[in-house]
C-alpha cells in the first residue's frame, strides 16, 4: 500500500522552544491517521509543515508524492485542509463561499458553480444554501467548512481538530461524511481532542509529546501496551474519594487516576471481575459510600493520560510548543 503522506525528522524551533523535535511518520493511502498528544506536543505544527502554510528547520516530508518545500504550490492543489475553526465568509451565501473556492482552484465559473451544489447536497446544506452564512448554526458552517476543503476532490485531507465545540449530533454527522471519503480512497490525517473520535474513525494512531512520535499503533494496540482491566468507581463526598484511593491502593497494579470534581476513582486492576468484587468489599468494609462502579477495559484515554501524564485537551491554533 503506498504511503501518501511521509514525514522523516522534521523539526522546527520557535526560538529556544523546540515544536518539532524529529517527527516521523507514515500514513498509508485510503486511511484515517489519527495524531493525538497534549497541548503543544506538536500537532498542529505538524498539519501546516505538510500543508506548506509552514517550513521546517530540518528533516522532510512528502504528501501525495510531492515535497512539501520544493514542489508546495502544486502540492496545494491536491490537497484539502479544515481546522480548527470555520473559515466561512459570514457575508457569502453558503453557494457562493463553495463557488469561491471554485475560483481559487481556477475551476471556472460554471465547474465551481457545479461542484459547490454537489457539495451542498452531500452535506445536507441545500435548504440553506442561499442564505448568509452568519444565520447558520456552527455545525452548518463546519459542515460548509469541509464542503470547501473538498471542492478541489483532493487525494489527501487535513482535519485539524474538525469536530471541536459541535454538539453530539453534528459530530457523528461528520463522522459519517469522514468514513464515506475515506471508503471512496481518500487519505485522512486527523488531529482530535476527543478520544472516542480516535477511537472510531482512525486505523493507525500516534501518541506525540514533545514533538516526536512516542507510541503508535491501532487502537486496540495502544490499549494493549497499557494493559489490564480498570475498576471505576464514583463516591459522594471528597472525603469518601480520599478514603476510597487509600482503600484500594493496594489493589492497584499502576498509578490510580483521581478526578476530585467528578468525585470518581479509576485503578488498574489485574483479576477481572474478581478485582472488582474485591474492591467492593474492602469500600464496605470502611464504609465509604459508592454511588456506582463497574470494570472496563482500558480506553484511549487512559492510553493518553499512561504516555504523556496528562489528560486530552484541545489544542489553541498557535502552538507554543
Amino acid at each position: 500500500m503506498t504511503d501518501m503522506i511521509v514525514a522523516e525528522g522534521l523539526a522546527k524551533r520557535y526560538g529556544d522552544v523546540a515544536a518539532l523535535d524529529g517527527m516521523d511518520l507514515a500514513v498509508p493511502e485510503g486511511t484515517v491517521f489519527g495524531l493525538l498528544g497534549p497541548n503543544g506536543a506538536g500537532k498542529t505544527t505538524t498539519v501546516r509543515i505538510l500543508t506548506t502554510l509552514l517550513k521546517p528547520d530540518a528533516g522532510r516530508a512528502e504528501v501525495a508524492g510531492l515535497d512539501v518545500v520544493r514542489d508546495a504550490a502544486r502540492l496545494r492543489a491536491r490537497i484539502g485542509a479544515s481546522g480548527q475553526y470555520a473559515a466561512v465568509d459570514d457575508h457569502l451565501t453558503g453557494a457562493e463561499n463553495l463557488e469561491m473556492v471554485g475560483r481559487l482552484y481556477h475551476l471556472g465559473a460554471r465547474r465551481a458553480r457545479q461542484r459547490a451544489r454537489e457539495l451542498l447536497e452531500r452535506f445536507d446544506l441545500t435548504d440553506a444554501a442561499d442564505r448568509p452564512v452568519q444565520g447558520w448554526s456552527g455545525g452548518m458552517r463546519r459542515r460548509l467548512d469541509l464542503a470547501g476543503a473538498l471542492v478541489a476532490d483532493p487525494p489527501v485531507l487535513f482535519l485539524d481538530e474538525p469536530t471541536t465545540g459541535l454538539d453530539p449530533r453534528a459530530r457523528a454527522s461528520l463522522w459519517e461524511v469522514i468514513g464515506e471519503l475515506v471508503r471512496g480512497g481518500t487519505t485522512v490525517l486527523l488531529t482530535t481532542q476527543y478520544m472516542e473520535e480516535a477511537d472510531r474513525l482512525a486505523h493507525r494512531i500516534a501518541v506525540v509529546d514533545h514533538g516526536r512520535v512516542i507510541a503508535l499503533g491501532t487502537a486496540d494496540q495502544l490499549k494493549d501496551q497499557v494493559g489490564g482491566d480498570r475498576v471505576e468507581l464514583s463516591v459522594t463526598s471528597e472525603a469518601d474519594l480520599r478514603a476510597a484511593a487509600r482503600t484500594l491502593a493496594p489493589l492497584a497494579v499502576g498509578d490510580p487516576h483521581v478526578d476530585a470534581a467528578a468525585l470518581r476513582l479509576t485503578i488498574p486492576v489485574a483479576g477481572g471481575a474478581g478485582a472488582l468484587t474485591s474492591a467492593l468489599g474492602h469500600l464496605a468494609a470502611e464504609r465509604i459510600t459508592v454511588r456506582d462502579a463497574g470494570l472496563r477495559r482500558p480506553t484511549l484515554d487512559d492510553v493518553f493520560l499512561t504516555l504523556t501524564g496528562h489528560e486530552a485537551a484541545g489544542e489553541k491554533v498557535k502552538e507554543s510548543a
